[in-house]
């Protein structure tokens, strides 16, 4: 079951704190880009997000992602249908 839009980012936000302990984080709510598309109608939003982690030191860029897709868990199924993601160690940030 899908969180009320208003409560999503807040959700995100803390699945990615307790996960990747982020030194910098920022979620933007992208959805009203998407009005119309086909992935909107059910539901579920776009987001990009922006990850500063350590916990990305060795990682490629892939196993980045799936890091960060692995935080946000089951939102991936209830409440995100896209999802962009920038993850950076604080060296490279």
């Amino acid at each position: 079951m899908s969180l009320p839009r208003e409560q999503r980012v807040a959700a995100i936000r803390a699945a990615i704190e307790a996960s990747l302990a982020p030194t910098a984080l920022e979620i933007e709510d992208e959805s009203h880009r998407h009005a119309g598309h086909a992935g909107a109608q059910d539901g579920r939003g776009h987001f990009r997000v922006a990850v500063v982690s350590a916990a990305f030191a060795g990682l490629n860029p892939i196993a980045r992602h799936r890091a960060v897709y692995a935080a946000v868990g089951e939102l991936m199924t209830t409440d995100i249908h896209a999802l962009s993601i920038s993850a950076k160690t604080p060296g490279e940030a």
